[in-house]
Parts: structure tokens; sequence; C-alpha cells
């Protein structure tokens, strides 16, 4: 068979290296002029740095494997993990129950709920039941209205923006039952995996393996539209660098963009599979990452409980990995996931860089602008997509309702949340219906 697929992300270049592997043809278009999508890395004191931050959680099996079978597994190292909670003005430690039992902002009693609903989370497995109630609800039920304004509804807020109240508990269910596999028994610490390469290295050995296997990638391409015939997606318009743009034909087409990008390719969807596409709605992620001069805090990462602050977590990607990497730097992310709309998102890099300082101060008080060698601001659109209550109806099928057409973006990745790991392994999956199709033809 002859695939072509759009985007060279984690899912796209996961679901060519699937086909080239059983012997079928693959060709990938990106429009960036790079590979590896959200996971793409750029210099920083000589070594390479994702744009956005990026570890692996134990649970993330599908990607722990894709890298031993390119051959980098001895450059994956698992590495403790430091975490707090920036709530009232201090960091608390929150790597361990026994940090729970001591974050005085919430009584005894409330800590104790926190536990033991926390620990209820992470052993059940029927994410089903918590489809129909949101995030809000269930905790505020469970563990008390209390725990809810503390610790999660400035974190929902933070994540999801003006949405915040209508996120499916199953999402968080997700966060916290996926997490429990990367800490070891009783009150072990998170251990968490990050290749040495960097993401992007895993990328590029991976965009190697595809072309040395015969398949296809271009860079700097745009796909203008998807073209479909009488017997379902027969080929691709694209624009290749420097080039006119060109059709080309395939025996099936994937696409890995997100939704509002696919309506546009594929104007031709029926009305139902459409309805599902538009009404996802999509926040941007927006970070600034800052090189310092040393460390901001003792953690690798805080979340901030606090609706004040203008970021919603600080990475410092050099409590984890080595700082050597990156020329003896220490590297610090700060994130957000606003709208394209919001103020927050049209603002520069040296503008968030301003507004950010004197919070900055709240965390480390000893905090100075000198401390400050570089700065870099990057924005990923189509970064978060909202998962509301019984979201399981309304997600779109990999297999589209047009013959030969097949779509593997975020929206698809349910109950987990987006991440590398499920990109990877949907990518495959989406190859193999592929596969699968064509054999039953």
């Amino acid at each position: 068979m002859r695939v072509g697929i759009i985007g060279g992300g984690a899912a796209g270049l996961a679901a060519a290296y699937e086909l080239v592997k059983q012997g079928h043809y693959a060709e990938v278009f990106e429009r960036a002029p790079f590979l590896g999508g959200q996971a793409s890395t750029f210099e920083v004191g000589g070594g390479q740095l994702e744009k956005g931050y990026h570890h692996l959680f134990v649970s993330d099996v599908d990607m722990v494997a894709l890298i031993h079978e390119l051959g980098l597994g001895d450059k994956l190292a698992w590495l403790e993990s430091k975490v707090g909670l920036f709530h009232g003005g201090k960091v608390w430690d929150f790597s361990t129950p026994m940090d729970l039992l001591r974050f005085r902002p919430l009584s005894l009693l409330q800590r104790i709920r926190v536990g033991w609903w926390t620990f209820v989370l992470q052993k059940t497995r029927n994410w089903q039941k918590f489809e129909g109630i949101t995030a809000r609800d269930w905790i505020s039920q469970h563990m008390g209205r209390r725990v809810y304004e503390v610790i999660w509804e400035p974190l929902l807020r933070g994540k999801f923006g003006e949405y915040y109240d209508q996120v499916s508990m199953t999402w968080l269910w997700g966060k916290i039952y996926l997490r429990v596999a990367s800490r070891g028994k009783g009150l072990q610490k998170e251990r968490l995996g990050y290749p040495m390469g960097s993401f992007g290295e895993v990328f590029d050995v991976l965009g190697d393996s595809i072309r040395r296997q015969g398949g296809d990638i271009h860079i700097s391409a745009g796909v203008d539209r998807v073209v479909v015939g009488d017997d379902g997606a027969t080929g691709l318009e694209v624009t290749l660098s420097g080039q006119e743009p060109e059709t080309r034909e395939y025996d099936a087409v994937i696409a890995t963009t997100p939704s509002y990008i696919f309506t546009r390719l594929v104007p031709t969807l029926p009305d139902d599979y459409r309805e599902k596409l538009v009404n996802v709605q999509y926040l941007s992620a927006v970070l600034v990452i800052l090189v310092l001069d040393r460390p901001l805090s003792d953690k690798y990462w805080i979340n901030i409980a606090d609706a004040n602050m203008p970021f919603v977590g600080i990475i410092e990607h050099t409590n984890m990995i080595d700082k050597s990497l990156y020329g003896g730097k220490h590297i610090v992310y700060l994130s957000n996931y606003p709208s394209r709309e919001s103020e927050l998102y049209q603002k520069s890099g040296e503008e968030l860089v301003e507004e950010f300082i004197p919070y900055l101060r709240q965390i480390n008080p000893d905090f100075d602008r000198s401390w400050i060698l570089e700065h870099y601001h990057h924005k990923v659109d189509g970064a978060q997509p909202i998962i509301g209550v019984n979201y399981s109806q309304r997600m779109p099928a990999h297999r589209t309702p047009i013959k030969n057409l097949y779509l593997a973006n975020t929206t698809q990745i349910y109950p987990e949340d987006r991440g590398t790991n499920y990109s990877v392994r949907m990518g495959r999956q989406v190859a193999r219906m592929v596969m699968e199709d064509a054999a039953a033809d």
C-alpha cells in the first residue's frame, strides 16, 4: 500500500514506522521545519531542549518500547522527581503521602480524606463510572468543598481556563490512576523517565528508521487538501518547500492534525462526524523558558494552587536532568494553557518575562532579574482539548465516514490525557487499522 500521512509529530511518525515495518510505503508531510511536534527541540548551552517540557511515567510503556526498538534504550534514565504545591505564599512538598499529611492549609481530617480518596482512585480501573460527573462536583462531594477550593480548583482553572467546571472526572481520574505506576511500593517518590539525548533525538532517529525502510518524510511541506473521490480518499494536494502544488495518490490517508484543521482539509465530511469535530474546544500552550545562572528552587515540578499567579506550573528541568547537558545552565519552564483570544496568548515573550518576575520572587524571595541569562517563548495551538462529561459518546472515530481516510489526534486519546506515549500508541493502532481494512477488501 501507499499511505499518505499528514503531520510529523509522535502519532504521524509512529504510524509511518508501523507501516514501513510491515513492508508498506508511507509518506509523511510536516508543515513545520522540524519533526516531533510538541516534543521538538532547540539548542541551549550545547544541548537539545524540548520546546515544551516532556518526561515519561513508568506506565508509558508504548513510548518506552519504541525507544528501545530504536536502539536508544541505554539513554533512557529513570530519575526521582521532587514535586511541590504553591499555596498561601509557600511552596509545600507534595511528593509523598507523608507530605500530604504535613499540608497544614487543610485540617487533619481533610488531609486524610484527600489521601483516602486518592488511594481509591488509584485502585479504580472502571473509568466509565466517572464519565457522567465533573471533576468539580466529584471532588466536592467526596473530598469536600474546602479541599476542592484549596487544591483542585486552582489547578483546573489553570489547565482549562473558563472551562474548568466542565471537565469530566474521568480526566482527573486518569491523571491520578496512571501516575501511581510511576511510584514504587509503599511511600516511595515518583520516578520519571527521560532520554538523555532529548526527545528530539528519539524522533530524529525514528525519522531515519522510516526512511531506511523505504518511507519518505518531508518537512516545511504543506498539505492543502485531502483528495476525495467516489471510492473515498485517493490522495493529497501538497506543496513541498520551494515547489509548486501537486497531487499525490495514495491507497489510504492518515491525518494527525487538530480537528479544526482536519475539517478545512476535508470539507466534504458528513455532518454528524463534522459536528463531533467542531464541538471540541482546544486551549493553546504558552511556555516561557528561562535559562538561569542558578536554581530557582529545589523542586522539579511545582503546581500553582493560587489563582493570582500568572502561570500554572513551574517545571525546573535541571532539578531532574543534569545541568551539564546544557553547559551548566539551569532550565525553568513556566507554563500556561490560555485560549488564542486571551491577553496572555497575545503577549510577547519579553512582556511575559517582565510580568512573571515579581511572582517568581514569591517562589524564591532572592530571585533577581540578573539571574536570567536567556529566555525563550513558545506557543502551541491545539495543545489541550477540553474533555467534558460523557465524552466517549462524542469522541470521533479513527475510521472516518470517508473510506480510506483516518484521523488520529489528541481528541481521540481517552480516558488518558494527551501525551507523547499515547500519541505513539494511537499512531501505531491506526496504522494497523489501515492494514486490517486493506486486507479485508
